[in-house]
Formats: structure tokens, sequence, C-alpha cells
């Protein structure tokens, strides 16, 4: 500091006062803060306004010096000056706040502290007042959270907290322009800011009288985000600010069907995102909730339920299973579901790694023959085959529910979907198969198929299969359709081994003991399948 300074550059301060709000020890700065702060007072009561603003030109010139005494000196200065002024500080807001905010860019760490110190006890004084520059302060604040002092930071944390009880406490203040920052920052990949955001929807949400909910959409997909934080606290602070926003939209039931859309779209992508089971799981909750609020008027969507839902059937930590039986007991006949779309997901996911995923997909297509099988049929095309390459799945309880679906398909009176003459079968072998269900020669004439190109299959679960048919469709159909398909078969080693499976089957198996006694009374040929022309 120049020691040849003059008062009248620093008028109405002395330059005596000056250098000791620019000494190197704290002690004399915050002696000659006191002696600002009288001051400022005596200039009020004399109304010398104009001495005043030049004094607080003096010490915004100080915040902007070399030397970082004299910053600190202009800082402590500054918050003498606001608490002298009292009540009056709305006239002088930003000539109290500014200079202070451009010492947070500082290199000097105790410099950005007693900024944070400084700005502290002027927004005390300044209250509603400071709200006027709530952008730059909350700015400020932000990037102050990430800095490198802890010393720093917990200065930092001080004013954050007065920032927000004087925003919970300002009836007036405008929560979109929040919001607004927020949303610039949602998607910070900085854990500290990231901490410092959800602390400010936080405490938004505790004040019952602010409308935040509207906001939702703009920030969900950010908070969800922030639940793989690499830092527990972000990741806890987090799931309870959501639990906080889903607790609002159970108070709010009606919204915007596009935010509800975008809501649920953002929850899709998070439920099947690999990586944070955290994640996953609130995901699921969140679209459970959504489906008790707003229930079958969600079916519309019932395409993207699934894509999240059933690849998590296997985790007993989330709610998969709880919300693919909500939704399967919505399913009705007049139901308004794209079924092109759920028809497509279903089937992705048929050969899922997962049995419960499998079971689950079965289940569906089944429950959609029972409520809709007319349009179920008309993707019959897409579904049967798959169903039928199914029958080679390794898990029993798989297996037999699909065989349980294939037969109600087979019974079905709806013969769309299939025609025989691709089966390329003659006209004398269509003869003595009329009266029996298209679907059932089919699937009869696509099984044995199957059984002679996979071996393995026919030898392990040969036996299985065909009894199962036999429980579900009756053995004189199953043994009858085999039976014609097998004797216009020309492989006469698989038809050999084919006669040897059924033979076996029909002398053991207590499924056909009907069949069995039928055969002992059997007066001629025709009378075995009466119905059919053999």
């Amino acid at each position: 500091m120049n020691l040849q300074m003059v008062d009248a550059q620093y008028a109405p301060l002395t330059a005596t006062l000056v250098r000791t709000l620019t000494d190197k020890l704290y002690e004399k700065r915050k002696a000659a803060a006191l002696d600002i702060e009288k001051q400022v007072r005596d200039l009020l009561q004399a109304n010398h306004l104009a001495e005043l603003k030049k004094l607080l030109v003096v010490l915004k010139g100080l915040t902007a010096a070399q030397n970082a005494h004299a910053r600190k000196g202009g800082l402590i200065g500054l918050a003498a000056a606001a608490i002298a002024l009292g009540k009056n500080t709305a006239d002088y807001t930003s000539q109290l706040i500014e200079p202070v905010l451009t010492c947070f860019s500082d290199p000097d760490p105790r410099v950005r502290y007693y900024a944070c110190e400084s700005l502290y006890n002027i927004v005390k004084i300044c209250r509603s007042s400071a709200l006027s520059h709530f952008d730059e302060l909350f700015d400020t604040l932000w990037r102050l959270s990430a800095d490198t002092d802890l010393n720093v930071r917990s200065g930092a944390e001080l004013l954050d907290r007065l920032l927000k009880d004087i925003v919970l406490a300002t009836n007036s203040f405008e929560i979109s322009a929040l919001m607004s920052l927020v949303r610039d920052r949602i998607y910070s990949q900085n854990s500290s800011n990231r901490r410092f955001v959800v602390s400010w929807l936080s405490a938004i949400l505790t004040a019952p009288e602010l409308s935040i909910s509207v906001y939702l959409p703009e920030v969900l997909d950010g908070l969800f985000q922030m639940l793989g934080d690499s830092q527990p606290g972000v990741r806890d602070a987090t799931e309870a600010v959501l639990g906080q926003f889903l607790e609002r939209m159970h108070e709010q039931k009606d919204g915007d069907r596009a935010e509800l859309s975008d809501m649920i779209n953002v929850l899709i992508v998070h439920a099947c995102a690999e990586g944070s089971t955290l994640t996953r799981m609130i995901a699921l909750i969140w679209l459970n909730c959504f489906l008790k609020m707003h229930s079958v008027g969600l079916l519309q969507y019932l395409s993207s339920f699934l894509t999240a839902v059933l690849p998590c059937l296997n985790d007993s930590q989330l709610k998969a299973k709880e919300i693919n039986t909500h939704l399967m007991e919505l399913l009705s006949e007049n139901a308004d579901i794209e079924y092109d779309a759920v028809i497509k997901v279903l089937l992705k996911h048929i050969k899922h790694e997962f049995r419960d995923t499998r079971m689950a997909v079965l289940n569906w297509i089944s429950r959609m023959h029972v409520t809709a099988p007319a349009k179920l049929f008309s993707y019959m095309d897409r579904v049967f085959p798959v169903l039928l390459s199914l029958l080679s799945d390794t898990c029993d309880d798989v297996l037999l529910l699909d065989l349980q679906l294939l037969s109600d398909i087979c019974e079905g009176k709806n013969t769309s979907g299939v025609e025989l003459q691709e089966l390329n079968l003659d006209e004398d072998t269509l003869k003595q198969l009329s009266g029996i269900s298209p679907y059932l020669v089919k699937f009869t004439s696509s099984l044995l198929a199957m059984f002679r190109s996979d071996k393995a299959l026919l030898n392990d679960r040969g036996v299985l299969i065909v009894r199962q048919l036999c429980i579900l469709l009756g053995s004189g159909s199953i043994y009858r359709c085999l039976s014609v398909l097998l004797l216009n078969d020309s492989d006469t080693e698989f038809v050999s081994q084919m006669v040897a499976l059924l033979n076996g089957i029909l002398l053991t198996s207590s499924e056909l003991f009907e069949l069995r006694k039928q055969l002992r009374t059997l007066e001629s040929e025709a009378s075995l399948f009466p119905e059919s022309l053999i």
C-alpha cells in the first residue's frame, strides 16, 4: 500500500483508516471495520447520502485491488457498511453485493473465504432485497460447492442455508427463476454440484405452498442420473428428493398427458439401464405409483411398461412383479392398448435368459388369448412359430406353460392365420385330418419336425411333451394327428422312433387309459377315430 496516500483519495474515509483496513492482521482490519460501521451510521443519520455512496465506491475499489489484504479489507468494510445501514440496505443492495461476488473468482482461498463471510453478513441484513441478485448468488454458491478449499466450502454452506431460509420466507419469490437455474445445472457430473442442486430441490419441496411438481418433467432425468453418483451422500439425498416429489405427485394426480408420457419414457429408460440397481429400483417404484394413480389410463403405455418390467422379474428387490400383476389385471377385452407394440415387446423377451421373464411373456399371451382372442389371432403368424420354438426350453415350467398356451390356441375356433396348404400335405391326408383344428395340425407337424431335427429334444422331453398334450387336448386327437402325419412320412427311421415312443406312452401312461380301453373294444379301423375318413 502506498504510504504517500492522501485522505482525498479515499474520502470520506481517511488514509489512516484505509491503511488499518487493509492491514495483513485480521484484528486490525476488524477494528477498522467497526470505525467504518460508525461512520456509515453517522452519514446516514446526517442524510449525507452522496458521501455514503462515495464510501461504498471506495470499498468497492479495495475489493478489486492487487493486494490480497486490501481485497480482504474491502470485503469486511462492505459487511460493516451493511450492518450500519440496517433496514436501509434495500437502496444499496447492488453496491453491497456486486463487489463481493467478483471476489469469489479470486485465486487466493483466504479472499474467497472472507468473501463468503462478508456476503453472509450482507445478505443477512438485506434479506428479501438480496433476492434481486438471486441468479448471481445461486450461481456463485453452485460453483463454491465444489471449491477446492474446505474452509471456503464451509463458509459457502452457511451462506447457502441463509439464502434458502430467506427464499422460503419470501412469499413473492418466483419459483420459476430457481427451477430455470436448476434445469441448467441438472446434468452436472460433479458430485458436490449435484449435492447442491438436490439440496435446493429438497428445501423447496418442504414448503407446501411452493408449487414445484409442474417442473418435475424438466429435472426427472437428471435426478435419476444422480442416483448413479459415486458418492453415497449424493445418492441418498437424491433418493430422498425423488421420494418428496412422489408424495407431491400423489397429491396432484391430474397432470398434462404429454408431460406424463415424457416422464414415463424417462422412467422406462432408467428402469432398463444396466449398472445402478438403485436407479432401476426407484424407476420401478415410480412406475408402480404412476400405475396406481392413473390405472387403466396408463394401458396405452403397456409396451413401455413391459419393456421395463419383464427383464427385472427375477430380482426380488424390485417392484417388477407387482407392476406386472397389476398390469395384467387391468387387461380386458376393451382395453386401449397398441397390440402391435405389445406383441413386439413380448416376442423380444420370450427367449430371455431369466425363467420368470419367459413365464411372464407366456402368461401375457395367454391373457390376451382369453381377453381379446380375435386381436391376438391377427398376430398369430408371428406368435405361433415362436411358441413352437419354445418347446425346446430347458425349464419344465416354461415348457408346460408353453404347451398349455399352444393347446388353448389349438382348441380355439378362430383359424385365421394358418393355412394347411403350406404344410405340403396331399389331399388324402388333409381329408383324414378333417375336423381337427388347423392349428393343431400345424402344431403337430411342427412338433414332428422339431423332434426330427433335435434328437436330444425327442429323447429327453418327447415323452413329457406328448403326455402333456394328451392331457390338454385329449389323447384321441393327439394320436390321430400324429398317426396320420407319420403315415405319410418317408423317413422310416424317424417314424420307427416315434412309433416306439408313442407305443410306450400308450401302454404305460395313466393319461391314455381311456384310449387303451377304446382300443381293446375296437370293432374296426374306422371306429378308432370315427370322426375321420380313415
